[in-house]
């Protein structure tokens, strides 16, 4: 599978908003497949709400190898490619983790790097294990980190809003900084770190897109 990675790429964002010159995300501190693997706890209830009934259910991951194979069986869903996931957690979570290990399951080569500053970073991939009929292979992620986005007016200036209304996979660390402006996620993930550096995650589908993600992960 042939990929093309464009981080650099400004499609429809105004203003300068992608800043090709920050860093790269950091090492993996991945040390192989933990001996939980394939045993991840889960618990899963129903619950109301407007609209799609949220759905929920909940994971444990004891090592990154848990994240590592999470973001694998994530990937090969088809409906992914046209998906709004959240991340939530607190600094350290492991949010960013799992994106690198996402778009690395998803076929990105070169350098990940986190848009903390540049808010967003696109990648058009090529994934024609995913396509659908009517769909070409090429679709593309928007990776956002909206850790300081502060100003409304930088949604209009930016381009965010024909972003998200166009096709694509989106992901969106630290959305709460941005709620009012954001449509409802399809999954929404949270991360608590623990003492043991385990994470308890807890998935939240709000759409049937999100079911059908949610459905189709291991657990």
């Amino acid at each position: 599978m042939e990929t093309t990675c464009q981080p650099g790429l400004q499609t429809r964002l105004g203003r300068g908003q992608i800043d090709t010159g920050h860093a790269n995300l950091g090492e993996s501190k991945l040390q192989g497949p933990g001996p939980n693997q394939g045993k991840q706890l889960t618990a899963v209830e129903l619950s109301g709400g407007e609209g799609h009934p949220p759905i929920v259910k909940s994971l444990l991951w004891k090592s990154e190898a848990d994240t590592q194979l999470f973001a694998a069986a994530l990937a090969g869903h088809p409906e992914l490619r046209h998906a709004f996931i959240e991340l939530h957690g607190d600094l350290g979570a492991g949010k960013t983790t799992l994106v690198r290990h996402l778009l690395r399951a998803l076929g990105v080569s070169g350098r990940i790097k986190s848009p903390t500053y540049a808010v967003v970073e696109p990648y058009e991939l090529d994934a024609p294990s995913t396509t659908q009929v009517g769909e070409t292979g090429l679709f593309t992620v928007w990776h956002f980190d909206f850790y300081r986005f502060g100003d409304p007016r930088e949604w209009e200036d930016a381009g965010f809003r024909d972003i998200f209304a166009s096709r694509g996979l989106k992901l969106a660390e630290w959305p709460e900084k941005a709620a009012t402006l954001l449509p409802r996620a399809d999954l929404v993930l949270r991360i608590e770190a623990q003492a043991d550096d385990a994470r308890v995650v807890t998935l939240t589908a709000n759409t049937p897109t999100g079911e059908s993600l949610l459905e189709g992960l291991p657990g």
